[in-house]
């Protein structure tokens, strides 16, 4: 130690200098090999992550299209069968949205085919009324403090159209039949059914994603846009 060198300093001075030295010796020390290091810093070769498990890139391009079709009818069977379940949330497409949107703007539209100055705004009518009542609704869900994301709403609500293209479809092979008072109340019954059906649907997998005390304000728009819908289906005519 230095502290002989350092004769008039005082006791704290003389610790200080006494531990730097004996620091300064640990300098000369080295790790021998014989010491056994423990744990792997090195990664096995063959080990995959989980995003390399769930990788597409290197799949044919007719699996890719099966895999999401089979996804989207799985899906459309959830709809058909409404129970509180996170299939739609969790694994969200637009695909389904995209085709039932479609289907049901054509069909509308082919009442009207002959008038030429009518089809066109009829297919965008019926397509700006799906498209941005969900995003309303998503935004509304949002502001109330939903906890589902904005494309997962937009997934579930345009899934839950799927009664009401049914509906639609039924509606058209009951007009070729003729119309009349029984065929109004036919179809009447039948877009009821398929108004409860769709909104039944989107408040089994949307409702608990609301607080409790603002599911009522969440469900009304909801009411509200499937109403639209299922109005232009009744007041649907082939002439």
């Amino acid at each position: 130690c230095l502290i002989e060198n350092l004769g008039s300093t005082s006791s704290p001075l003389k610790r200080n200098v006494c531990r730097f030295s004996q620091f300064s010796s640990l300098s000369d020390v080295a790790i021998s090999e014989d010491i056994p290091v423990e744990g792997e810093i090195t990664v096995p070769v063959g080990s995959q992550s989980l995003e390399d498990d769930y990788s597409t890139l290197d799949e044919p391009v007719r699996d890719t299209i099966m895999r999401d079709l089979k996804a989207v009818g799985k899906k459309f069977v959830h709809v058909l069968y409404p129970k509180k379940s996170s299939a739609l949330l969790r694994d969200w497409d637009l695909w389904g949205p995209l085709i039932l949107c479609v289907s049901l703007a054509l069909m509308l539209q082919s009442g009207s085919v002959d008038k030429r100055d009518e089809g066109g705004p009829q297919f965008a009518e019926v397509f700006v009324i799906i498209w941005f009542g969900a995003v309303v609704i998503t935004l509304n869900s949002k502001l109330l403090g939903g906890t589902i994301s904005f494309f997962q709403s937009l997934c579930v609500l345009g899934y839950c159209i799927l009664p009401l293209t049914v509906a639609m479809i039924v509606c058209r092979l009951v007009l070729l039949g003729g119309q009349g008072t029984v065929s109004f109340i036919i179809r009447f019954i039948i877009v009821i059914a398929s108004f409860a059906w769709s909104t039944f649907a989107s408040t089994a997998f949307l409702a608990d994603s609301q607080p409790p005390n603002r599911k009522a304000l969440a469900v009304y728009p909801i009411f509200l846009f499937y109403f639209v819908i299922s109005w232009m289906i009744l007041t649907y005519s082939t002439t």
